[in-house]
């Protein structure tokens, strides 16, 4: 394939730190070209040995919370530090033209010209839990490339964005206080899997609304069956632009980090979500060959108008297809 470099070229740039190859490797991963998935596969394999060492942290929040303008204040607490990080910001696919809407580099500017940080907007392309297709895979790249902390930013596009959940060692659940019921801006789901609770923009005249939110957070937390290691999520505030609850947010990462470790948490939890990917991946590739089956696509328009026009039953038309790509 053209512009496409050998394997060893790959591994030995990613390794390197090479911010030039680890974005043409994240590229040959998130191609949908066979050739560059088997090339994409044996990169991978040959990275995974220096992966797994990084800080997993997955961050989201309801719209108007100010991911992004948190995200780049956090990182620029964390590279003053000397830490590496990256950023794996997943931006909203236009569904005319598939591409991303807004891209990171734009909201995160002070941060993208860090030479600590690594920023990678990449369009979700309209999957379930509003992270893209190949994050996964993407993070275990930047991991091998040497960074440190990796950080998701996700869409916020409600309840399916806890599949983040499922890729990471930390969730950091971002709020707005002083918007009404607080308690009623989110679903007890995203509650409950939350390691943290951040309530942003504590500064100003909105001090003491966000310390009203703290309270109510963590009653409602005391009412939440406790986390499997014993971790009672902390609710903090912070404010980006005045750099405020940066470092105790950290303090905090860090805390429950060394407690999983420590415990054994962290080990079997990295497990089962190797475990989850394996399956993910099963189901993707499952779909993806049932709808590129010539016979399916040749029927499938037809059996769609009968079930629109209630000839059949959906039951019936799922079981007529799924026969036809058994044959």
């Amino acid at each position: 394939m053209k512009n496409r470099l050998s394997i060893e070229a790959y591994v030995e740039g990613v390794l390197a730190g090479n911010r030039l190859l680890l974005s043409r490797a994240i590229t040959l991963i998130e191609s949908q070209l066979p050739s560059d998935r088997v090339l994409a596969q044996l990169v991978l394999e040959q990275l995974l040995p220096h992966t797994g060492s990084a800080i997993r942290i997955g961050i989201t929040g309801v719209p108007g919370v100010g991911k992004s303008t948190f995200i780049e204040a956090f990182g620029k607490e964390l590279t003053a530090t000397g830490k590496k990080l990256a950023v794996l910001a997943i931006d909203p696919t236009s569904q005319r033209s598939k591409g991303s809407i807004m891209g990171d580099k734009t909201r995160m500017e002070e941060l993208s010209h860090d030479p600590l940080a690594y920023i990678r907007p990449s369009p979700s392309g309209g999957s379930l839990g509003g992270v893209a297709n190949k994050t996964r895979e993407t993070m275990l790249l930047c991991e091998a490339a040497g960074f440190e902390i990796i950080v998701i930013e996700t869409v916020g596009v409600g309840q399916s964005e806890t599949v983040v959940k499922g890729m990471v060692d930390f969730f950091l659940l971002l709020m707005l206080a002083g918007a009404g019921d607080e308690l009623q801006g989110i679903k007890k789901g995203i509650m409950e899997m939350a390691d943290a609770v951040v309530i942003t923009k504590a500064d100003g005249a909105n001090q003491a609304a966000a310390q009203r939110a703290v309270a109510e957070y963590q009653n409602a937390f005391h009412l939440f069956p406790s986390h499997e290691n014993g971790w009672l999520p902390p609710v903090l505030t912070c404010s980006a632009v005045e750099k405020k609850g940066l470092s105790e947010i950290w303090s905090q990462i860090t805390l429950f980090d060394s407690q999983a470790k420590a415990g054994g948490f962290h080990l079997k939890n990295r497990q089962q979500q190797n475990l989850e990917w394996m399956h993910t991946l099963i189901r993707q590739t499952l779909e993806e060959r049932f709808y590129h089956h010539p016979q399916i696509r040749e029927k499938l328009h037809d059996i769609e108008r009968l079930v629109q026009n209630e000839k059949w039953l959906p039951l019936r038309a799922a079981t007529f297809l799924l026969d036809l790509f058994r044959q």
